[in-house]
């Protein structure tokens, strides 16, 4: 049986050690789009979780190539990461339902909307074609008066291996965090 675990156990250690030591050096991480999470404090980092098997690597990985393309590519990125038969649950909308309706409200430019994510976990399922992850949110931008507004919250996405070895989202949801203690009663001036 140890022979079996070894090398799962070799390959997080090494990727974990990589990563630490090229974070440390000032170059580009190992695993696209962990750099956030090597340096972020009081965020749970799931590459240092001693229980992170390689499929958790696997999903993180494709969390971190989604994330970077939707912060370069915006809405048309966003939506090309889903599968035909994907669900979009937002807080506070209705349930969106396949990519195509996806994309067709998925249209910000990343020059004026910005969404960002950071994976806090990830989790393979058993037959290794599926799986999750989950994380905290971030997006940026202006009302019509010009003023910055800024959403965050949780969100987990499902993904599964299509046939052809391709990795797609099946389900994204999402939810605002709260706002401040006492930031819901106050009146603005």
């Amino acid at each position: 049986m140890l022979r079996r675990t070894f090398p799962a156990i070799l390959f997080c250690v090494v990727s974990v050690s990589s990563l630490a030591a090229q974070n440390s050096s000032g170059s580009s991480p190992l695993v696209p789009g962990f750099d956030a999470l090597t340096q972020s404090p009081g965020i749970s980092n799931p590459l240092t979780q001693p229980i992170l098997t390689p499929g958790a690597l696997q999903l993180l990985e494709l969390e971190g190539r989604f994330s970077q393309a939707v912060e370069r590519g915006g809405g048309k990125a966003f939506s090309s990461w889903f599968a035909d038969d994907a669900v979009l649950l937002n807080n506070g909308r209705p349930p969106i339902l396949g990519r195509a309706a996806i994309a067709a409200q998925a249209t910000w430019d990343p020059k004026t909307y910005q969404l960002t994510w950071i994976a806090q976990g990830a989790q393979m399922g058993p037959s290794n074609d599926m799986g999750f992850t989950w994380g905290h949110y971030e997006s940026r931008s202006k009302d019509k008066n010009g003023e910055p507004i800024v959403m965050t919250g949780r969100y987990f996405t499902a993904w599964k291996k299509l046939p052809n070895g391709d990795w797609k989202v099946v389900l994204d949801a999402s939810a605002s965090e709260p706002p401040s203690a006492g930031e819901c009663c106050a009146l603005k001036p």
